[in-house]
């Protein structure tokens, strides 16, 4: 076990644990947007009884998964792909698992793959991976993570252009939407995204409200959430789509992920109040005294000063988001306040 979870961790996968009936035990999505590392993964066999290996899929692993239950259609399978007979093969409870190494490259999943019932797993799922065992059955490789083959042309799917969304892109009044003033990243991610049921009424909020924050007329961000809508192959009916424009919003930077998991904000300049640090902004205020607290206390008051500018955040969720133990942080905190500074703690 320990091996092959090395192996894994070598292959850059992100890595969750999930039970006898393939369920994860831990909020998993996460793990969409980073890796755990090996004491957290032997952490889980610690807390949880009968730990199987999960696999998240898509980009953060930069792999996409084929899976087959219904062998009867392996032979139609074969003929559309026949990369599937010598790349990495695990034979699971049921039929397949096919592995396919990502490089960069858009792959939407899927549970009807080529109309057929074969379920293609990347952005947004996981798997189970040996040598985990599922109802008393134990998978394995037939052929090795080794001889993995690139995932085949006729998958990929290119990223849509958000330009596209717009009805009229020849409009002279037409403008890119704005995000802090600038195009960045996460706007874009979500406007190229094909958004699944569960992401359609966050994504399309998230997007509303980020057009209306920077100062986007509310008629053209209508428009734009309208015409991304209506691209979805499974859209929001008319009374689900008016309720995102009667929602308020409340969410910044460092809940857009935990809302979208999908969204990677890892090298947004605009992760926290436009990259900027004001007046009121808590390292500001403090910047004199910064020199006087101890290495935690200056760690929890960085984040407090960015990822978390302005927000009331609870000491557990510090803890999380910086990866540090609870108590440190609860004692960093009482050191800030003891020295002065004013934290927005939740209740």
């Amino acid at each position: 076990m320990i091996d092959i979870i090395n192996e894994y961790l070598r292959n850059g996968y992100s890595l969750i644990p999930v039970s006898n009936e393939k369920i994860s035990y831990i909020r998993w999505r996460k793990y969409q947007r980073q890796r755990a590392n090996i004491e957290d993964i032997f952490d889980w066999y610690d807390k949880f009884s009968n730990v199987n290996i999960g696999i998240v899929t898509g980009e953060i692993s930069k792999l996409a998964v084929i899976d087959v239950d219904d062998l009867t259609l392996l032979p139609e399978l074969e003929e559309l792909l026949p990369e599937i007979k010598e790349t990495t093969r695990v034979r699971t409870r049921r039929g397949y698992h096919y592995y396919f190494s990502l490089n960069g490259d858009y792959v939407k999943s899927t549970n009807n793959l080529f109309g057929k019932r074969l379920e293609l797993r990347s952005n947004g799922k996981y798997v189970v991976a040996p040598p985990s065992i599922i109802k008393n059955y134990q998978y394995v490789y037939e052929i090795p993570l080794s001889k993995m083959l690139p995932i085949p042309k006729i998958l990929i799917k290119k990223e849509k252009d958000p330009v596209s969304y717009v009805e009229d892109r020849k409009d002279k009044n037409y403008k890119m939407p704005k995000y802090h003033g600038q195009e960045v990243n996460c706007m874009r991610q979500i406007l190229s995204r094909e958004l699944e049921v569960g992401e359609r009424d966050n994504g399309l909020f998230v997007l509303y409200n980020l057009l209306l924050q920077n100062n986007n007329e509310k008629d053209y961000s209508k428009n734009i959430v309208l015409t991304k809508n209506k691209s979805l192959t499974k859209p929001l009916n008319d009374k689900e789509i008016e309720e995102i424009f009667k929602k308020s919003y409340k969410y910044k930077c460092s809940s857009i992920g935990e809302k979208l998991p999908f969204v990677n904000c890892d090298n947004c300049k605009f992760k926290f109040k436009g990259g900027k640090l004001k007046a009121g902004n808590i390292l500001v205020r403090n910047l004199s005294k910064l020199k006087q607290i101890s290495n935690s206390e200056r760690g929890v008051v960085c984040l407090l000063g960015t990822d978390f500018d302005g927000e009331a955040v609870t000491i557990n969720e510090i803890a999380m988001y910086a990866k540090m133990d609870y108590r440190t942080v609860k004692k960093a905190v009482e050191g800030l306040q003891k020295s002065g500074f004013k934290i927005n703690l939740k209740n």
